[in-house]
């Protein structure tokens, strides 16, 4: 009786696994379907799911914080102060640096002071210049409405840009070996360099770079102390240098 119970049931189950392995024909399923029922029948196909993410956007987003405080100071002593850091500091500075610059002149790193003329920065070496001199003119002539110290001239050529004549640039000429780099300070204000000034110039194998007069002195100082007087000069006019009124000491 027990053998009879587990054949039966061996046969049984093979008959179940047979049918559910059995293949589903296309047309058996379109001829159980009628026309009104078709959209019924559709869920017998495979139908591709998609996932949507129902998190909102702003709770994703990272809050800003509340407060820019970073915790306590640091009480170690080995944290760096970088207000004082100076990579500098251990070089000297050049005797021809700018201490000061005035509206007539110039103060020196070498207690030198020079007032009523251009300073021309070459070499080490300080040189006193007049670049609004022109030929056929002696130096010194006072012009109408001027004081009798003043030295009048004109930098500015018909079109606004700052110009000098080749004359006065001589020591350039004559400077061996010849600084890489000439900053220019055009006196109170940049201005804009003749083109044949800078042709000159470039043809002499120096580099240019044109600004104010202040902002030139503390570049001057800086890029002699870093690399030396020899490879950097300056060409300045005094900050209180007015067009066709020469250097005006106040105004």
């Amino acid at each position: 009786m027990e053998r009879q119970m587990i054949y039966h049931t061996r046969s049984l189950s093979q008959r179940i696994i047979q049918s559910s392995t059995r293949p589903i024909r296309s047309h058996s399923i379109a001829s159980t379907c009628s026309a009104a029922s078709q959209r019924s029948c559709t869920s017998l196909r495979p139908s591709s799911s998609r996932s949507l993410h129902t998190t909102a956007p702003v709770l994703m987003q990272s809050r800003p914080p509340k407060s820019r405080e970073r915790g306590p100071k640091s009480e170690e002593d080995t944290q760096t102060d970088f207000n004082a850091l100076d990579v500098l500091r251990n070089t000297a500075a050049p005797a021809t640096s700018i201490d000061a610059t005035t509206p007539d002149g110039f103060a020196l790193n070498n207690q030198m002071r020079v007032s009523g003329c251009g300073l021309l920065l070459v070499g080490g070496e300080a040189f006193r210049w007049w670049p609004w001199v022109r030929e056929g003119r002696k130096e010194g002539t006072t012009g109408e409405g001027a004081g009798e110290d003043s030295i009048t001239g004109r930098l500015k050529n018909k079109k606004g840009q700052w110009e000098v004549n080749e004359g006065g640039w001589g020591i350039l000429e004559l400077v061996w070996p010849k600084p890489d780099i000439l900053i220019i300070g055009t006196g109170p204000s940049v201005l804009p360099l003749a083109p044949a000034v800078r042709t000159y110039l470039n043809g002499l194998g120096i580099r240019l770079e044109v600004q104010d007069t202040r902002n030139a002195a503390a570049q001057f100082n800086l890029l002699a102390t870093e690399r030396g007087v020899g490879q950097v000069a300056a060409a300045l006019i005094p900050t209180g240098w007015r067009e066709g009124r020469g250097i005006v000491a106040g105004d």
